[in-house]
């Protein structure tokens, strides 16, 4: 295949990610979205597998064997707390529209301009190795198909390369740069993106898949061919010094990267459309890091096999073992992938890039030079979409010169590590404001310095050496024969891979400047409230306001013009609409208000903030809005007030830990008191109920006997005897009420006497034998010999008893009821138990029945006759006597409810003595 045919099957396949990013933005243009999609989301975090992955994967693991794992095991580690790190994350990027790395950490430290400056040229220069990757592998991509063609001579390598990335330039700016937009998010870019995983992971799977089984028939021969050669048998070993480290330091880089690179920050970030997908991408994620890795150790033997000279550059094997087996579509198919995996990368990567230089280092130097006037030129929308795009080409073009001066010389491997270590730099500063509330700007630049500086130093100072770029005694003796400041030995730390002591050196350096720079210094005011709102983050509701309290003077037409110039007319007419709309104005009355409320203020910000960053965002609304001066008086109070609430401060901390376990308790009362509140309508419901049953009955039939005179006197007789049963129900249930009535108001009336038990049972059992035989009701009563005596209340006592069996006669079953009737006697009480054969009692409502108001319903009859008092009653005419009232274990199968009281002991009077007698009455 010519250079030609290559560049139209690139372009081509350009051409259709432009097509499924075009229509996904029609889509959104719409109202849908072809990315609000946990599968899409999860796909799109694939742009972590790059041409390093595709290629340099295999190339790792020809020379180090399962060495390449840690880029991948990483990763997969982190995403089991990615339901913590990640939802606060994005979270706080959606309530204060960051779009940037350097964005969320200005905002977290203080809206610092210098600190995300200072970010932006970190990232700069630690990403541009890690593209000037991507664009080395598109090259020898290039060429390896179009010398395997015979077409070599057509074009020089670098031109090649040179031309791509110009393309690289045009394509990026179409995907990413076409147009500003408020929120700053690229559903075309994240669409395209989502597919181009599916398209790497196919060529590659597919390339593994034919190269092992259709070149050596299968995993297993490839296996054992390659074990029958010692220098191959190690590949899967651990026996090389200092593998351990080297696995523990690349697996941390690898975490680090996946939250940290710029790229990542993006699709994970700022393009998460809703961060319950965060639930699906991790496992969904970490499952394709594994299916995609599945044949890099077999390809990588496949090539050590094929290739046993060493001559082919192990990058290459994916490329060139369907070359060397004749399968020409294959080989095309593979330089899809791997131009899929580099251009998905530099697309993402440079569009992250070029936000962060363009909001946080361009765009706040030029809002404050004078003489460039941007607060009040016009048509700041074209300036910044100028600036973005000159970003882009500035980014490839310096990752095209990187490439030419230093990458040519190395693997992919080891330019792409590079990119992560200066990435890493970040992680104090980044999780510490996530979770450190001390942390502080200070602290942050002093760590960011340092990690940086000896990330300088020890790698790309040393690759610069390399190339010849500096003295090579620089290396091999350190600066002025200084051995300990040896870039490749820092601080003495040898015998590893450069990488590992870089890493030791620079996060150890990065983390104690970032802890003693925030311990040793003091934050400002906003600087503690950003930290707690971001520490808080998910403790906070989406009402939390975010962003500053302006006490300030502007008009709505003022900040309409502002947004204009920068988002454009329509833009800005489609985010005021949608402010008003929420607000219940039209566009007239809004525009007519005399002066803008904070909120308004506090929108304008935040619609700024998604196109040109959080810092700028505030300078341009600076320039409009007049903010009123404090006066002195102010100031006073404000510093009265401070103290006021430190003297208070540790009072009220003692104070909440009484208020919460109050709110609890009152918590439990108020639940206590709905029930009780349904309790007591459902006893009005029952009670009206149970006293119009019998009026309906007394008043039917005394009407029949007065209409029908002539009735013959046998129904006269039946009537009246249904009369006087209903007339008697109704007194009873009067009763009831008039009795619960008296103990609650203690207005009772009681008349103590001496009783013989005996008696009282009978009297019960006669006054309920009628209840008894209509329901076909046994009854066992065992009672012992010997009396027993109480002293108590007669009609009370018996009120108990009756009570007792008519309930048991209520539950009893149709036709087959019994119930048991039993008296015991201790030594200074007795206990009389009533057991039936009915529904029995639930252990979880044992204590519940004696509750006023509460019926156990039947599930045969549902809820029996009567107010529910009756235990209730019962229970305080027992206590009332000194005794005890319950329902015993085993009531599940038949109720068995028990009472216990006093025996009755007559004292004789001792005469008057100083002598003490244990004998006493207990009742009196």
């Amino acid at each position: 295949m010519s250079y030609l045919g290559l560049l139209l099957t690139s372009f081509s396949y350009l051409a259709l990610l432009f097509g499924i990013a075009y229509r996904a933005d029609l889509y959104k243009a719409r109202g849908r979205s072809w990315i609000n999609n946990a599968n899409v989301y999860s796909l799109s975090l694939a742009v972590y597998c790059t041409a390093w992955t595709f290629y340099g994967s295999v190339g790792l693991a020809a020379k180090g064997g399962v060495m390449f794992l840690p880029i991948y095991l990483g990763p997969t580690l982190l995403a089991l707390l990615w339901s913590g790190v990640l939802r606060k994350m994005i979270r706080i990027a959606k309530r204060y529209a960051i779009t940037s790395l350097a964005d969320f950490l200005s905002v977290r430290y203080g809206n610092s301009t210098f600190l995300g400056g200072w970010v932006t040229v970190i990232a700069f220069v630690g990403i541009i190795p890690y593209i000037s990757l991507q664009i080395k592998a598109i090259g020898f991509g290039f060429d390896l198909i179009a010398q395997s063609s015979g077409n070599s001579a057509d074009t020089s390598s670098d031109s090649t390369t040179f031309f791509i990335t110009l393309a690289l330039v045009a394509f990026t700016i179409l995907f990413g740069v076409r147009h500003l937009d408020a929120t700053e998010r690229h559903e075309g870019m994240v669409a395209a993106i989502a597919f181009e995983s599916i398209v790497k992971l196919l060529a590659f799977v597919v390339c593994g898949v034919v190269v092992v089984y259709g070149g050596f028939g299968g995993l297993g021969a490839l296996f054992k061919e390659a074990v029958q050669k010692p220098e191959l048998a190690q590949s899967w070993s651990f026996t090389s010094p200092g593998v351990y480290e080297d696995w523990f330091f690349l697996n941390l880089l690898a975490m680090l990267a996946i939250l940290l690179l710029p790229r990542q920050f993006q699709v994970a970030v700022v393009e998460n459309v809703n961060e319950d997908h965060v639930n699906r991408a991790s496992w969904l994620f970490p499952l394709y890091l594994l299916v995609i890795n599945l044949f890099v150790l077999p390809l990588a033997l496949a090539g050590r096999l094929l290739f046993p000279e060493g001559n082919v550059d192990a990058d290459t094997f994916v490329l060139t073992l369907p070359l060397l087996l004749g399968n020409d579509l294959l080989a095309w198919f593979v330089f899809i992938g791997g131009f899929s995996a580099a251009t998905g990368m530099i697309v993402v990567e440079t569009v992250a890039l070029s936000n962060m230089l363009c909001n946080s280092l361009i765009m706040p130097i030029l809002i404050r030079l004078p003489f460039v006037n941007l607060k009040e030129g016009r048509g700041l929308n074209s300036v910044l979409l100028f600036i973005r795009r000159g970003s882009v080409a500035l980014v490839l073009l310096a990752s095209y010169a990187y490439y030419q001066l230093v990458g040519s010389a190395y693997s992919l491997v080891s330019i792409g590590l590079i990119s992560f270590l200066a990435v890493a730099q970040f992680a104090p500063s980044i999780i510490g404001g996530l979770y450190w509330s001390q942390g502080n700007r200070n602290g942050a630049l002093m760590g960011l310095g340092l990690g940086f500086g000896i990330w300088l130093y020890t790698l790309l100072f040393t690759q610069a050496i390399q190339a010849g770029l500096f003295d090579m005694s620089w290396l091999t003796q350190g600066p002025g024969g200084l051995e300990w400041l040896k870039p490749t030995a820092l601080f003495g730390y040898s015998g590893t891979q450069p990488i590992v002591q870089a890493t030791f050196w620079s996060l150890t350096l990065n983390l104690l400047g970032y802890l003693l720079g925030s311990l040793l210094t003091n934050p400002t005011q906003l600087e503690r409230q950003q930290a707690k709102l971001f520490v808080d983050a998910l403790k906070l509701s989406e009402l939390n306001n975010p962003f500053r309290t302006w006490k300030a003077t502007a008009t709505p037409l003022q900040l309409k013009r502002l947004l204009e110039r920068i988002l454009g007319p329509e833009h800005t007419r489609q985010a005021l609409v949608r402010y008003t709309e929420m607000r219940g104005k039209s566009m007239p009355q809004f525009l007519d208000e005399e002066l803008a409320s904070g909120d308004l203020i506090q929108y304008t910000e935040k619609m700024l903030s998604g196109s040109i960053g959080s810092v700028s965002a505030r300078i341009m609304v600076s320039s409009v809005v007049q903010e009123e001066p404090i006066g002195m008086e102010e100031v006073m109070n404000l510093l009265d007030a401070t103290q006021q609430a430190i003297a208070y401060g540790h009072q009220l901390e003692t104070k909440s830990r009484e208020l919460e376990q109050v709110t609890e308790d009152l918590k439990n009362a108020n639940a206590r008191l709905q029930e009780l509140d349904g309790v007591k309508d459902e006893f009005i419901s029952t009670i009206t109920h149970e006293l119009r049953t019998p009026l309906t009955s007394i008043r039917a039939f005394s009407e029949i006997l007065h209409d029908t005179p002539d009735l013959p006197p046998e129904k006269q007789r039946e009537f009246l005897k249904i009369v006087i049963k209903e007339s008697e129900r109704l007194t009873r249930l009067i009763g009831q009420i008039l009795d619960f009535e008296k103990l609650e108001s203690g207005k009772m009336q009681w008349n103590l006497e001496i009783l013989d038990v005996h008696d009282i049972i009978k009297d019960a059992l006669a006054s309920i034998g009628q209840l008894l035989r209509d329901g076909n009701i046994s009854v066992e009563a065992r009672i012992p010999e010997q009396p027993l005596t109480v002293e108590g209340d007669r009609d009370r006592l018996l009120q108990v008893l009756l009570n007792l069996l008519s309930n048991a006669a209520k539950f009893c079953p149709t036709q087959a009821g019994r119930i048991e009737l039993s008296v015991s006697a201790h030594a200074e009480h007795f206990e009389v138990r009533v057991r039936d054969n009915g529904i029995g009692i639930p252990e979880q409502e044992r204590e519940k029945v004696f509750e006023k108001f509460r019926q156990l319903e039947s599930p045969q009859d549902g809820k029996p006759q009567g107010t529910g008092l009756g235990l209730s009653i019962s229970k305080t005419i027992v206590e009332h006597h000194g005794g005890q009232i319950g329902v015993a274990p085993g009531s599940e199968h038949g109720a068995i409810f028990f009472f216990t009281l006093p025996i009755y002991t007559e004292v004789p009077t001792p005469p008057f003595s100083e002598e003490k007698h244990d004998a006493k009455d207990p009742h009196r």
